[in-house]
């Protein structure tokens, strides 16, 4: 118990918590961005996967990591392009087209990698992003640790929450992104494309995933390797839920679920006689609970799922 209890008061746990939530941060804004407009990307994890090995690729060939995170947005973008185009503009399925485009993006970057980059006994690293040191106040402490010493994706990761926030509830664009989802035939009316509206919606967000991943092989990692989002893109889906498609909430449930994993990885030092993968899972089983007791609650946009066809009522 004193050992949980020191853990739970150390800064390192919770500069961990702020670092294991910024990719879940990027992916959560990106399918909340997506859902606001009415379509499900459950394409995320594939995003993902291509974000990080085009912004991994583009930094070892020669880029610098901010050019690597723009590249890696570029290529979630682009990803996201043909979600929308299969789901919104020919109306397809969008439950089967975002698998499509997990399994087809998640097996093309692992394709592309094994082309470009030769890989011996330990896999190819790149120089990843290191903390930031802010003077006095990263000097101060226990604060200073948590929020003043980390990467600059995690500082991008918090304000895009606020950028989207605003743009949700204080612009017309939100105004009209948050009709589309409820009631694009309204869209409509006012004189706007809900079908544009969509696919802008869902190209944005898709670049905000790629981030998530970028992330991953850039700051929490220095390489590559096929296992790396680890379901990330699946629990992003869970927490759009978890937040009530809210991104203040949005931020409120990354920061949850990397509270849980952090912990868990510490307690794993502490506790003997526990099988290690109750620790693993413990993560994702509470997760599930937050979700259960939350969803009930929860106020799905109207028009999620369905397709929109110009003229139609």
């Amino acid at each position: 118990m004193s050992e949980a209890i020191e853990i739970l008061t150390s800064a390192s746990l919770w500069a961990a918590v702020l670092r294991i939530a910024t990719p879940l941060i990027f992916g959560v804004l990106g399918a909340l961005l997506c859902e606001r407009a009415g379509v499900l990307n459950l394409g995320i994890e594939g995003i993902m996967t291509a974000g990080a090995m085009v912004g991994w690729l583009a930094v070892y060939w020669g880029a610098d990591l901010w050019t690597g995170l723009l590249l890696a947005v570029m290529a979630g973008m682009l990803t996201g392009l043909l979600h929308a185009l299969l789901t919104v503009s020919l109306g397809l399925s969008q439950h089967v087209s975002g698998l499509g485009i997990t399994l087809f993006a998640s097996a093309l970057s692992y394709y592309l990698y094994r082309l470009w980059v030769v890989v011996g006994d330990l896999p190819p690293t790149i120089t990843a992003f290191t903390p930031l040191h802010i003077p006095v106040l990263s000097d101060l402490p226990f604060v200073g640790e948590v929020l003043f010493s980390q990467m600059a994706p995690t500082y991008l990761a918090l304000v895009s929450v606020g950028v989207v926030a605003w743009v949700l509830a204080r612009t017309p664009l939100g105004l009209a992104l948050r009709m589309t989802g409820e009631n694009p035939h309204a869209v409509e009316a006012q004189g706007l494309n809900p079908l544009a509206l969509r696919i802008g919606a869902v190209v944005a967000g898709s670049g905000l995933m790629a981030l998530g991943g970028a992330f991953l092989t850039m700051a929490t990692f220095n390489s590559f390797f096929p296992s790396l989002v680890q379901g990330r893109g699946w629990i992003c889906i869970a927490l759009v839920i978890f937040a009530s498609w809210r991104p203040g909430k949005a931020l409120l449930g990354a920061l949850l679920f990397a509270f849980f994993d952090a912990f868990q990885l510490r307690l794993q030092t502490v506790v003997d006689g526990v099988p290690y993968q109750l620790f693993l899972m413990a993560p994702f089983v509470l997760s599930i609970v937050a979700l259960v007791l939350v969803a009930r609650r929860a106020r799905v946009p109207e028009a999620l799922m369905q397709p929109y066809r110009r003229g139609e009522r």
